[in-house]
């Protein structure tokens, strides 16, 4: 059984800050997976579909079968994902139903999504504030946190948190 850090928020809320934080706190290793890193890699290029909408569903299928298959393998894990089309989460808990997970929820103001999507550049304009206007909806977090707070303490907290038995997680239910 692996254990898998799930951390779920909109673009631009401090989940890639956060899991480097961690990996650089934990003592234990922590396999670090998201979209943005096949995007930064080269690995998907938006360039090479030109008609998104249609390879889009297979795309993020083989992303969660990587995932699971990451986890299936041993590997513990650190995923930073916006679950935000119907029938990924339900998927993923398929997937990931027999490992241990911690489901973190970050939910910094829109203020601070706006003025972290401007300084990125890299994102649609208003992508991140339409983003959490929708996908908490409906979630059961393990641990919900403002993606503002302060980074250390936060990975503290989580890993504090995963040194002691966990319940049950509400990704599954």
């Amino acid at each position: 059984m692996s254990l898998i850090l799930f951390l779920h928020g909109p673009s631009s809320s401090g989940k890639s800050t956060l899991a480097a934080e961690l990996r650089r706190q934990s003592p234990r290793p922590f396999l670090h997976l998201s979209i943005d890193h096949l995007r930064s890699s080269g690995a998907w290029r938006q360039v090479d579909y030109p008609d998104w909408q249609t390879a889009r569903p297979a795309f993020f299928d083989g992303f969660h079968r990587a995932v699971a298959g990451f986890a299936d393998a041993g590997n513990d894990l650190i995923i930073e994902h916006i679950l935000d089309t119907p029938g990924w989460h339900s998927q993923l808990q398929d997937l990931l139903a027999d490992h241990q997970m911690l489901f973190v929820g970050l939910r910094p103001s829109l203020a601070a999504l706006h003025q972290r999507e401007q300084r990125r550049g890299d994102r649609p304009r208003g992508s991140a504030v339409q983003d959490a206007a929708h996908i908490h909806a409906g979630i059961r977090y393990d641990l919900e946190c403002d993606g503002t707070r302060d980074t250390e303490q936060l990975a503290r907290d989580i890993l504090t948190r995963i040194n002691q038995p966990l319940p049950a997680s509400g990704f599954f239910r």
